[in-house]
């Protein structure tokens, strides 16, 4: 087996591990097999690369972080307000390294299978959650260096070595306090919940914290007022000292530019005091941890039949026929449980929910809420429009697409009923309630008088949703693997973006025109009713087609 590097230079601190009570040997041979084991997988940013050699994959990776760590440089150029560019690099870094941690590690942290394998021979407790502390915190290490290895080469040499140091610090710092985070918030939620319900937690947990990571970091430069490009000010507020970004920039504004302001002083002490405290409580409570993962195997809850719930009554009010209000419980019960599907695309559906507020904010920081309410912004809606491509692909996929192979004992042949009735179920439970939600606080933002551009805005969107079906790959509901998604289509998602800003554009164009949006409104109908009717007719060839 091979010997890493890595192992090897954990040999010089043998006597440390050892002195916290670690077996230091076993501990050795347990990352072996796991670096080797790694090897093999596949990590989630390599997911659209498909050619995908097993040997190399993670290096592959980390090719791609060193690529993207290219725009973490901008930040560490100039030395004009250390604490805003490192706070912002900090920012980045933690939204990276936290969507990292979740995509690709959670299935350690939450492992099951060690505890089962590995304790049932001599190893204690302590030296197998060493291990997976260990194992964890090597590959965030290599993939936080690998993304701020350029700007720590330049920082080096455009900073000074004391710069260099100081970011290497609160690098390692970060590291520390995003792993020992990460595993409390787990260990919260192993406290007080078992089996599915706590599944389901943990996949909701990993949604939010995607989202709010997404928008979060974006709202660092809020922070500053930009009246001055070459003199940012910093107004500090009560809620920065929730910002673990903030904290690391403190450091380098106290002792680079030795700003001895107690706001900076208090931000530097959390930025050293925090991940320390946090590791030391995460390894204090990972036996604890360690225990009630166990609750992962259980399930607790009766599952109850419902013959006729709100399910059944939505499928008879959108679908026709008996198959496609088949399908479209079938699909709505899909997306409500298939626990991976929701980890790919509720993020998108969040995204694309708040964006169109991210725009409105940077026009009432300019203009004021009376410019916005009598403006034509609530255009920024249709950002909703957005993600319909990426779940269109994803309705594609599956955990369980074994079972696809019901799709070859269906008593008919024509597959318009399933693409329908799983589309209408997407609009209805996904889309529909999103909408709905925008449009309420679009009409209180601009006062009431959208209500007609709102109704054509969804009618567009549900119109959009007809075309990208038609464009993209069409692969029966739930079929496929996750590991084989994105190989295909990803390229023809700018020109069906420009397709959603043409639908835009027409309608813009319509308010121009006395009685305009009446007439678009009636062609828009008049188009859905004959696209919706000739759009599903396809005929999928491969194995699990109806026969």
């Amino acid at each position: 087996m091979k010997d890493f590097k890595v192992l090897k230079f954990m040999d010089r601190f043998k006597g440390l591990f050892k002195s916290f009570g670690i077996d230091y040997d076993t501990m050795r041979k347990i990352l072996q097999v796991k670096l080797t084991l790694d090897g093999r997988r596949v990590p989630t940013v390599m997911n659209n690369n498909s050619s995908k050699n097993e040997g190399n994959s993670i290096k592959k990776s980390l090719g791609f972080y060193i690529l993207l760590g290219l725009v973490l440089v901008t930040f560490v150029i100039s030395n004009q307000n250390y604490l805003f560019q490192m706070s912002f690099l900090f920012g980045i870094l933690m939204f990276m390294m936290m969507t990292i941690l979740i995509s690709d590690f959670s299935s350690v942290l939450l492992d099951l299978r060690d505890k089962d394998i590995i304790l049932s021979k001599p190893v204690d407790g302590k030296t197998l959650s060493a291990a997976k502390t260990v194992h964890i915190m090597i590959y965030m290490f290599f993939i936080t260096f690998s993304f701020t290895g350029p700007s720590l080469a330049v920082s080096l040499y455009r900073n000074g070595f004391l710069f260099f140091i100081i970011f290497l610090l609160s690098i390692i710092l970060m590291d520390l306090l995003i792993v020992a985070l990460t595993a409390l918030l787990y260990l919260l939620i192993l406290k007080f919940f078992d089996g599915e319900k706590l599944k389901d937690i943990i996949n909701y947990v990993q949604i939010i914290l995607t989202i709010a990571l997404s928008v979060g970091y974006q709202l660092i430069g809020r922070l500053f007022d930009f009246s001055n490009i070459m003199n940012i000010d910093f107004v500090p507020k009560w809620w920065q000292y929730l910002l673990p970004s903030m904290w690391f920039g403190g450091p380098f504004e106290l002792i680079l530019k030795r700003n001895y302001d107690p706001h900076i002083i208090f931000f530097s002490v959390l930025a050293v005091i925090v991940p320390i405290l946090a590791i030391i409580i995460y390894v204090k409570l990972t036996p604890t941890f360690e225990d009630n993962l166990q609750k992962l195997n259980s399930s607790s809850g009766i599952v109850k039949a419902k013959n006729k719930g709100f399910n059944y009554h939505l499928s008879q009010l959108a679908c026709r026929t008996k198959e496609e209000k088949t399908f479209f419980r079938f699909a709505t019960n899909m997306m409500k449980k298939e626990r991976d599907f929701k980890l790919r695309v509720y993020p998108s559906l969040g995204l694309s929910l708040v964006f169109p507020f991210i725009f409105l904010l940077s026009d009432f920081k300019n203009e004021g809420w009376e410019y916005i309410a009598s403006s034509k912004l609530y255009f920024n809606i249709y950002f909703i429009g957005l993600m319909i491509p990426t779940v269109l692909m994803m309705i594609g996929y599956s955990n369980k697409y074994k079972g696809a192979w019901i799709y070859k004992i269906l008593p008919f042949n024509d597959t318009s009923a399933i693409f329908k009735g799983t589309i209408k179920a997407f609009i209805i439970n996904l889309l529909l309630p999103m909408y709905i939600f925008e449009s309420i606080i679009f009409m209180i933002i601009f006062k009431g008088r959208i209500g007609l551009d709102l109704v054509i805005i969804f009618i567009n969107i549900v119109l959009f949703t007809a075309i990208c079906f038609i464009i993209l790959e069409k692969t029966l509901p739930f079929s496929e693997p996750f590991e084989s998604a994105n190989k295909s289509g990803k390229f023809i998602i700018i020109p069906l973006f420009l397709t959603i800003a043409a639908l835009a554009g027409v309608h813009y164009l319509s308010t121009k025109i006395v009685y305009g949006r009446y007439i678009y409104l009636l062609i828009l109908v008049t188009i859905n009713l004959f696209i919706w009717k000739k759009a599903f007719n396809v005929k999928i060839e491969g194995n699990h087609s109806p026969q």
